[in-house]
């Protein structure tokens, strides 16, 4: 006689039961996302099919691991006008912080009259930092994972990118996995492949350029929230991502030097880097210090 309302009840109870698991999944689901304002302590994420081989999440305050990374110093490439040091690269509150400051700096290698660019300079106007880990860990296929907030401010040239171990530039193979700067005054993120050519300092480029803008349109406060850059590399091809977004790919049977050997079938290590002005622009009403915040660094590789 009541088995029909006991059989409702049952069925009412079981259906507020799967909402409510339901519901405990969905915010489950979403507190696994990270603030996209802030650091991202979680462990590293599992990949399937394949295994996390190296990572640094910068969780200690101080200096970069010295088993991890070296500096560059002083005045190294691209007439940029930021003197590297070590000083400007410390981890704090989860997050490695590279600062390019405004401040004046005697050059100990300065020659009056020099037609060397590194020498005749007889301060630096601004600093910064580069690490790398060339010498300590290198990686010849998978995928490198960034997790990273820009400074989009005029005369900063953040960069995220790998080199050969061997061959030289450009022959060695050069991967920019993130580059900011502007072109022709527009703020743009790049994604860019080199390699060699016949003529010596020249590169055959593969490059990706897309302006500032395409982001922002979409989200006003993209450039106050932390990305992830990604690199896919394997023996045929190159993939890098932004967000989950293809920015640029490439087969390795293009990336081909003149004398028949590929930069990419070898190990590449990784630097992180902010420069400051030229291709960054003018940084002269600039605030200081700009402010390059790299979350962690993940490199997984198939098991």
């Amino acid at each position: 006689m009541h088995t029909k309302g006991h059989k409702a009840e049952f069925r009412t109870m079981r259906k507020i039961l799967s909402l409510l698991i339901f519901a405990g999944l969905s915010v489950a689901l979403i507190a696994q996302k990270p603030d996209p304002f802030k650091a991202d302590f979680r462990k590293p994420v599992k990949v399937k099919g394949m295994k996390l081989v190296w990572n640094d999440e910068f969780n200690t305050d101080g200096k970069p691991d010295p088993a991890n990374w070296i500096y560059e110093k002083g005045f190294v490439r691209n007439q940029e006008l930021q003197w590297y040091q070590s000083d400007n690269a410390s981890c704090r509150n989860g997050l490695l912080i590279i600062e390019g400051r405004r401040e004046k700096i005697v050059n100990p290698g300065f020659v009056s009259g020099s037609g060397d660019w590194r020498k005749s300079r007889e301060y630096a106007e601004y600093s910064s930092s580069s690490i790398q880990t060339r010498g300590l860990h290198q990686w010849q296929s998978g995928t490198i994972e960034i997790r990273a907030r820009i400074d989009t401010a005029c005369g900063a040239w953040p960069a995220i990118w790998t080199l050969g171990i061997s061959g030289g530039w450009p022959s060695g193979g050069e991967i920019d996995i993130m580059e900011f700067y502007r072109i022709n005054g527009v703020p743009t993120i790049l994604a860019n492949f080199a390699w060699g050519t016949e003529k010596r300092f020249v590169a055959k480029w593969d490059d990706l350029k897309k302006p500032l803008s395409d982001f922002t349109a979409s989200d006003p406060e993209w450039v106050k929230k932390f990305h992830i850059w990604r690199l896919d590399r394997d023996h045929e091809s190159m993939r890098i991502y932004l967000d989950d977004q293809l920015l640029n790919e490439v087969s390795l049977k293009e990336t081909i030097n003149p004398d028949g050997t590929n930069p990419f079938l070898q190990p590449h290590y990784l630097l992180l880097n902010l420069a400051i002005g030229g291709n960054g622009g003018d940084p002269t009403r600039t605030h200081s210090p700009i402010l390059y915040e790299v979350d962690w660094v993940r490199v997984y590789q198939k098991k």
